[in-house]
């Protein structure tokens, strides 16, 4: 591994142990086993590193993630169970790799900072948006762009705030039965608003 390459790796292991703002170029430097120098001769400045460390980190999550949503095991599952097993892989990899996901919140915070983020992160979202509605409704983006958008969309926001509720307070965080269990309920609670409304008009 070349001094490029250790200076990404000892970025990425202080992102997860440190987080973006506490960490230094020094801190990097140890961790990679290379000369404060090397940061300047292969990334110009210690906040290029820490962008280029941010974007391999937003990869490795974007890989996690897949792994956690596809489960060739799922296409035989009713789709509620299937909801369930999804949720519960989701919420695994969230415990397993929590180092992982919390930076993805923290490079969410440093966004609006950074417009070449933004750009990459906006992109991210409409594939996986259209990705979420694929696999929990067979939604086709190409046939049903708008509705694959707010579908993909409702689940995005489920995903956000799942895995938040599981890095702050894992004891009362929501299960993959629990939200199924909540939606059918809000569900539920809207069509009988609307059988009211109906039999008002």
């Amino acid at each position: 591994m070349g001094n490029r390459d250790k200076l990404l790796e000892g970025a990425l292991r202080c992102l997860h142990e440190k987080g973006f703002a506490q960490t230094t170029a020094r801190d990097i430097a140890t961790a990679a086993g290379v000369s404060l120098a090397a940061i300047g001769y292969h990334f110009g400045t210690t906040e290029a590193l820490l962008n280029a460390a941010l974007i391999r980190a937003m990869e490795n999550w974007g890989e996690e993630l897949d792994e956690a949503l596809n489960d060739e095991r799922d296409a035989a599952l009713p789709p509620a169970e299937r909801f369930v097993a999804v949720w519960t892989r989701v919420i695994d990899s969230v415990t397993a790799n929590r180092p992982l996901w919390t930076t993805q919140f923290e490079l969410v915070t440093q966004i609006g900072h950074h417009p070449e983020r933004a750009l990459q992160w906006n992109e991210a979202q409409d594939e996986a948006q259209f990705g979420l509605a694929e696999l929990f409704h067979g939604i086709d983006a190409d046939g049903e762009p708008e509705l694959a958008r707010i579908v993909g969309g409702l689940y995005q926001a489920l995903l956000t705030g799942v895995v938040v509720q599981h890095i702050v307070s894992p004891e009362v965080a929501m299960s993959g039965s629990d939200l199924i269990t909540a939606l059918r309920e809000v569900a539920r609670r809207l069509g009988g608003e609307r059988r009211d409304l109906q039999k008002s008009v």
